[in-house]
């Protein structure tokens, strides 16, 4: 398994484990924005996601459309992009990536020399 794809599984895990406490405290507005134009929404479902009125159920569904995203590191790009506005989550989902890394050692991700993950996403 590819280390991009390991990486996004794993992230995948960590955001539906997560996914109370981020659907009640994120504003998804930003992040679908930057997920329609990194294309890890399609323009359908940043259509429909736009006609929902309240932001938790928005931002519900944005998740849900993560979880059966077909694009290979769908995760890897909702926590890249969450990393400015709600930077304490990141921590969260960091500290918890690294538990469940750790439990199934996973050599094939890479951490930075402070301990946290080297999650990169490719752009092409």
């Amino acid at each position: 398994m590819q280390a991009d794809k390991m990486s996004n599984d794993v992230l995948k895990q960590v955001f539906q484990a997560m996914h109370a406490n981020i659907a009640t405290s994120v504003n998804p507005d930003s992040a679908m924005d930057a997920l329609f134009s990194k294309n890890v929404i399609g323009s359908d479902d940043y259509y429909r996601l736009r006609q929902i009125p309240g932001s938790r159920d928005r931002c519900r569904e944005m998740l849900s459309l993560q979880h059966i995203s077909k694009h290979p590191q769908a995760f890897v790009y909702l926590r890249l992009v969450l990393v400015d506005e709600y930077s304490w989550i990141v921590e969260e989902i960091d500290q918890r990536l690294l538990s469940l890394v750790s439990r199934k050692h996973q050599p094939n991700l890479v951490f930075s020399a402070y301990g946290k993950p080297l999650l990169s996403a490719y752009v092409p």
